[in-house]
């Protein structure tokens, strides 16, 4: 089994944490993977976030948008702890994201590129931290992984801190 937590803070303390529990998939089956989260790429993932730069794109390129989201996904959905998080600067001025293996190369969105006729920015790509504070995934991400997971996910909870409050001192 594999847990996945995400907290959410109030300065700095965890009033929130989110945990998925699963049984992940082998990496050996990688590729089964990347595809399963092609299938569940869908317009609504992409509400709420920050803006595209090129929304008109979502309307013809089913993968546009969607490359930080599935590739944090695919790292929590296979059991293996030497993929490494990449992005690169695309020939539009845009953040890639990748995961990499060694040499070896995972990007769920690949296509995007080559559905334009344009080769995704591997040659210039960093290793990369995950956004936000302490690296935590990402909403969208956990989404996925849930739709990826089908009957592989054994719970998806929400626990809440409880609140000390200290009565006021009467004088």
């Amino acid at each position: 089994m594999k847990t996945v937590e995400r907290n959410r803070y109030d300065g700095k303390r965890i009033f929130e944490t989110r945990t998925l529990t699963f049984e992940p998939y082998p990496y050996d089956e990688i590729e089964f993977v990347i595809k399963k989260i092609q299938d569940n790429l869908t317009p609504d993932l992409l509400k709420g976030r920050k803006s595209l730069m090129y929304p008109s794109d979502v309307l013809t390129n089913k993968y546009y948008g969607h490359c930080y989201h599935s590739s944090q996904a695919l790292y929590y959905l296979i059991e293996y702890d030497k993929l490494t998080p990449m992005s690169g600067e695309d020939y539009r001025g845009e953040k890639h994201w990748w995961l990499q293996d060694g040499d070896k190369i995972y990007d769920c969105t690949s296509q995007q590129y080559t559905f334009v006729n344009q080769s995704p920015p591997y040659d210039v790509g960093k290793k990369t931290n995950w956004y936000g504070w302490k690296q935590r995934p990402q909403q969208i991400s956990l989404e996925l992984v849930k739709r990826v997971l089908g009957s592989r996910l054994k719970s998806d909870s929400v626990t809440v801190a409880e609140v000390h409050t200290i009565p006021p001192i009467e004088f």
